[in-house]
């Protein structure tokens, strides 16, 4: 089958478009012929040799798919061969098709057309298990999220206000901030104009925010913590900011907060398919209600792979990038 190939590690010139053995499913997985895939941040790393899969994943790149089955294992009851579906992985996502363990393979949302359902397994995950499962956030309180027009953003924004609570965001430019708003966020703040902690707690009333989605970590985790609201959670999620940073443990107690440092990829099965569980039950319902939608900024061709990579690299899109097959 055809598939993005590394040839080393580094820039984007190491993509290329080879062939590579079709996969076999275990008694517990199934075999996806890939529709479309999404394109993380954890995507450049894995190519720049930062971020390998880990034991027992595919080493092609790719954390998240939509397709259809094309075949089960011998202890699969759930799906059968010729289902539309959408999946997490833990890797292997950019190829024709792709081995997935049964568990972590979701329905598309009612409403939903196949490709853009490839923009959800990674984002609603993420955002679900770290801000609803971790931080457990309720309505009427503030949520922070940093990078609001990412995929994970434009997610944590729109789960945010369906559950009731106000969301402020910090972006890179004025479209951006007035994207965010449309999408329901309270407050948008372009960071590179203003100093965010302090809007926050303008915004707030000095009272700060009961929880913080960050994908930036070190290079915020100052400013995060004086921003956090008493009994705050800060969940980092993320390290495009550096990952060593002084902390102030005294400011961190007086504010009575917690610092939660997570991470999806590496999670055993069992955990991935209970996240993805609570996904199907209850974000599932608000897609299908029109009241969340996944953002997609773009589509390319497998075979444009490398643009695909630079496109997000520059941080110009807004949403999802995603590859179609």
């Amino acid at each position: 089958m055809r598939a993005v190939v590394c040839e080393g590690a580094g820039g984007i010139d190491v993509l290329t478009i080879g062939e590579i053995e079709d996969p076999q499913p275990a008694v517990d997985e199934v075999v996806i012929e890939v529709v479309a895939a999404g394109v993380n941040r954890a995507d450049l790393l894995q190519r720049q040799g930062h971020y390998p899969p880990p034991p027992g994943a595919p080493g092609t790149i790719g954390l998240e798919v939509s397709g259809r089955i094309a075949a089960v294992g011998a202890e699969v009851e759930d799906w059968s061969v010729g289902d539309e579906c959408c999946a997490l992985l833990a890797g292997g996502g950019y190829a024709e098709k792709v081995v997935v363990p049964a568990p972590q393979v979701m329905p598309v949302p009612d409403g939903l057309d196949l490709v853009s359902a490839a923009a959800l397994p990674e984002v609603v995950a993420t955002v679900w298990s770290n801000v609803f499962m971790t931080a457990h956030l309720k309505s009427g309180e503030t949520l922070l999220v940093h990078g609001g027009s990412s995929g994970i953003g434009t997610m944590a924004i729109q789960l945010g206000v369906a559950h009731g609570a106000r969301v402020l965001t910090t972006v890179g430019s004025t479209n951006k901030m007035e994207f965010c708003t449309r999408l329901g966020a309270d407050v948008a703040i372009n960071y590179k104009d203003a100093e965010w902690a302090s809007v926050v707690k303008e915004a707030t009333g000095n009272a700060g925010a009961d929880v913080i989605l960050d994908i930036i970590g070190a290079k915020y985790l100052a400013d995060n913590v004086k921003t956090l609201a008493y009994d705050g959670r800060l969940v980092v999620i993320g390290m495009q900011g550096g990952t060593k940073a002084e902390l102030d443990l005294g400011r961190l107690m007086s504010r009575r907060g917690s610092i939660t440092g997570t991470g999806l990829r590496v999670r055993s099965v069992a955990e991935k398919g209970r996240i993805l569980a609570e996904v199907v039950g209850h974000v599932w319902p608000l897609i299908a209600e029109k009241k969340v939608r996944p953002i997609v900024h773009t589509t390319y061709p497998l075979a444009e792979v490398a643009r695909a990579h630079q496109d997000l690299e520059e941080s110009g899109h807004i949403g999802k990038i995603l590859l179609t097959i």
